[in-house]
């Protein structure tokens, strides 16, 4: 008996029974034998500043973004602005007194000459060319600042009418599932 007593009783196999009370008195035995305790805590972390003099250069959402000016008076358009720093023009004249903007108009429009996007061609007679306008963006990186400033030059689509402007809208393209399937065609008739 005395070399059973020097075994703590954690070491002991825990019988196998399907009545509760031995299991419930083996369960709180071991409870009891080993307590275990969490260890302080040593590092504390440190709070997020909450207040930055130069908040609008981290601001990852910028107020632009959510809110329209053209309905505002000129001078609350104006100090709207200036709270996130970068206003989206949506006049052509507010793009132009920005060199930034500028810039961005000048780089669209060289992708259109170097794609040749369009012919001057004369105006047919009876015939209304179909008008354009600048659509300004901007485009921010994962963190919040701004990674370039975008300019899209768009036809107004919305003036043409059907049957008088145009009579159809189909655009040939073609998927490229479609010229696998012809590849693999010819390639079985050889």
């Amino acid at each position: 008996m005395d070399e059973f007593d020097a075994i703590p009783p954690s070491a002991l196999p825990v019988p196998h029974s399907t009545r509760d009370s031995e299991s419930s008195e083996v369960i709180s035995n071991d409870l009891s034998v080993s307590t275990y305790q969490l260890p302080p805590r040593t590092t504390l972390g440190k709070p997020k500043v909450q207040y930055s003099p130069d908040i609008h250069a981290k601001s990852k959402y910028l107020i632009s973004h959510y809110m329209s000016t053209h309905r505002l008076s000129k001078l609350y358009a104006s100090y709207l602005c200036q709270l996130s720093s970068v206003c989206v023009p949506t006049k052509l004249q507010d793009a132009l007194s920005n060199p930034k903007w500028m810039d961005a108009m000048n780089v669209e429009m060289d992708a259109l000459n170097k794609n040749k996007t369009w012919d001057l061609v004369p105006l047919p007679q009876g015939k209304k060319a179909v008008g354009c306008r600048w659509v300004f963006t901007l485009k921010h990186k994962a963190d919040g600042f701004i990674n370039r400033y975008k300019a899209r030059l768009v036809a107004k689509g919305y003036t043409q009418t059907y049957g008088v402007d145009y009579l159809e809208t189909f655009a040939p393209v073609a998927k490229l599932n479609t010229v696998r399937v012809l590849l693999s065609l010819a390639a079985n008739r050889d």
